[in-house]
């Protein structure tokens, strides 16, 4: 059963010409499924459905291109896939300078914990980063404990996917009463930070592009050259 009800009358009513949903996740957002029923169901129309499956950033640009495509944008798609491309290049020009890249590790959800996989590791290697858990273009997977112990980042951001920051920090005792909470690496260094999941991290888009540059400022404190939403992130110790 799906978590979503689409409003066939209002969809009716708005004579839409496109129809874009995504594949990736039924928890996130609306099915493809539930778009093709909703359809059958419409009366004298026929709209074009355009379901987006992005899993890593090309897919991302590739997906863009699709919706300029769907609404006769072409060009206008390349260019913004091209500005998108052109800012991550310079930060990682910019975040590669230094000797040293932190290790991070990006929770995508705290109780139980789940790193975060798809693009995440993409954006964390751009801002500058060495990723620990989850792998480019794969499904975020469950962490225990015992491995984040081990594995002891430098860097620990907290960003649950479809939360926004003040929802992400009413769950951060969720994870600070864990007898393990305060040997990590992050917590005792004051490396601890809690991210605008919902707004950034976890959806797929152009705003990735902010993401990065988001993580960067981060990771990195000052960023010159950049300028990032200030009250996107919390620094949680």
């Amino acid at each position: 059963m799906s978590i979503y009800a689409i409003d066939v009358a209002q969809l009716q009513s708005l004579r839409p010409d496109v129809i874009f949903t995504q594949t990736q996740c039924e928890v996130c957002a609306v099915s493809e499924r539930d778009v093709m029923q909703a359809v059958q169901q419409l009366t004298g129309l026929q709209p074009r459905i355009v379901a987006l499956a992005p899993h890593r950033l090309s897919d991302v640009w590739e997906d863009i291109l699709r919706v300029g495509e769907a609404l006769d944008r072409q060009r206008q798609a390349a260019a913004l896939v091209q500005s998108y491309q052109q800012r991550l290049a310079h930060l990682r020009q910019i975040t590669t300078s230094a000797a040293k890249k932190p290790r991070v590790t990006v929770l995508e959800w705290l109780d139980p914990l789940m790193a975060a996989g798809n693009w995440t590791p993409e954006l964390v290697e751009f801002a500058g980063g060495e990723n620990v858990f989850g792998e480019i273009g794969q499904h975020s997977p469950w962490l225990s404990w015992e491995e984040l112990q081990a594995a002891d980042p430098d860097v620990l951001v907290l960003s649950p996917c479809g939360f926004s920051l003040e929802r992400t920090m009413q769950d951060v005792p969720l994870i600070q009463q864990h007898p393990a909470w305060s040997t990590l690496r992050a917590v005792k260094n004051g490396r601890v930070f809690a991210i605008d999941g919902n707004a950034y991290l976890n959806r797929s888009g152009p705003r990735l592009v902010e993401s990065a540059e988001l993580l960067g400022r981060v990771l990195w404190e000052s960023l010159p050259g950049f300028s990032v939403n200030e009250h996107a992130h919390i620094q949680i110790v």
